[in-house]
Parts: C-alpha cells; sequence; structure tokens
C-alpha cells in the first residue's frame, strides 16, 4: 500500500513537472528579455521539496528541462542542439536549485520566495560568466575577466528578472496547487505528515 501512495504522488509531482515545462512553448518571443520567463527554476524547487528520492529530486526536472530544450531548439532553429557549454551551466544551476528546494521545510510564502530569490541569484551568478559566450546576445563581446564578468551580469539584469517573476509565479502554482490537493487526497501526503 505504501509503494502504490508513493508511486501515485510521484506519479502527480512528475506530470505536474511535465505540465508545467511544456508551459515554455508557449513563450513564442523568444528573442526578447521574456525568454526567461519560464517554470524551469520553480520545477527544480519544487522538485527538491517534495520528492523524498534524492535522485528523481534531480533527475526529473533535468531531464524534463532537457527534453523541452530538444523540443525548443528544433521548432526554433530546425535542428537538434543536443548539449552546449552554456546549456551544461543551466543544468547545474538547475540542480542547485534543486538543492535549494530540498532545504525548504516548511512550504510557505516567504520559504517558497526566499528559495525563488536564491535560486536566481545562483543562476544569475553562474550562467552569466563571460567565458561561456564568444557573444552577447547584444552583439557586444564580454572580456574573459572580471570586468567582462560584472558587464554581463549587468546585461542579464532584466532576464534574470523575468526569470524571477516565473519563479514566483510558477512556484505558487506549484506549490500552492500541490498543497491543495495534499490537503483534499491523503494519498498524496508523506507518512510524516499523515502522522501530524
Amino acid at each position: 500500500m505504501a509503494v502504490q501512495k508513493t508511486n501515485i504522488r510521484n506519479s502527480v509531482l512528475i506530470l505536474m513537472i511535465i505540465v508545467a515545462v511544456i508551459t515554455r512553448s508557449l513563450n513564442i518571443n523568444h528573442i526578447t528579455e521574456w525568454v526567461t520567463f519560464t517554470p524551469i527554476g520553480a520545477v527544480a524547487l519544487f522538485a527538491g521539496t517534495y520528492f523524498k528520492d534524492r535522485v528523481k529530486a534531480f533527475l526529473v526536472p533535468i531531464l524534463v528541462v532537457f527534453i523541452s530544450d530538444l523540443a525548443l531548439n528544433y521548432a526554433w532553429f530546425h535542428k537538434f542542439v543536443w548539449v552546449d557549454s552554456s546549456s551544461i551551466v543551466v543544468y547545474i544551476s538547475l540542480a542547485f536549485m534543486v538543492v535549494i528546494g530540498m532545504n525548504v521545510k516548511k512550504v510557505n510564502v516567504v520559504n517558497v520566495v526566499g528559495a525563488s530569490l536564491l535560486g536566481v541569484l545562483i543562476h544569475w551568478l553562474l550562467t552569466d560568466m563571460p567565458f561561456l559566450y564568444s557573444v552577447s546576445t547584444n552583439g557586444l563581446a564580454y572580456a574573459h575577466n572580471l570586468t567582462g564578468y560584472g558587464q554581463a551580469l549587468i546585461a542579464a539584469i532584466p532576464f534574470e528578472k523575468s526569470l524571477l517573476f516565473g519563479n514566483l509565479l510558477f512556484g505558487a502554482i506549484l506549490y500552492g496547487g500541490f498543497e491543495l490537493a495534499k490537503s483534499k487526497f491523503a494519498v498524496l501526503q508523506t507518512q510524516r505528515e499523515l502522522a501530524v
């Protein structure tokens, strides 16, 4: 019975993550700073918080995002782009967000907003290292030193702002939706939650 309950809970979590990541395809204006207004950060935080199996917590969101990256790259550029240096750093930042989500012990607005802010900060610091890119999105090359890093960080602020908005909106939907579902369906609660 406990295994069946775990399977139902995990299936619901995976389905919520897949549906959230599918919404990435709705952002057809992929050349603006709103390209980062996506659920991927919220999905990583959510997975870290709710999956009890740590392997699933990392594997599910990163795999779902990787598959969606393949599909979106094919749709936009008409070719498969498997992995490049920038996407690897994005997946590493997602792994850090999963770890942040694992540290959300009590789901409430303050903790989820704090986790979202920390996740965006880590994403910002990791993904905007200038040595990852030869040319920036505005056509200017960033020097591969601290000055170039600072310039890249400043140029990335609009993108990180939209990532934060995505984390907050999709985080509210994912966390709020699952907490509501748990209150209605005991099968989604952990043994510890049922004991309280």
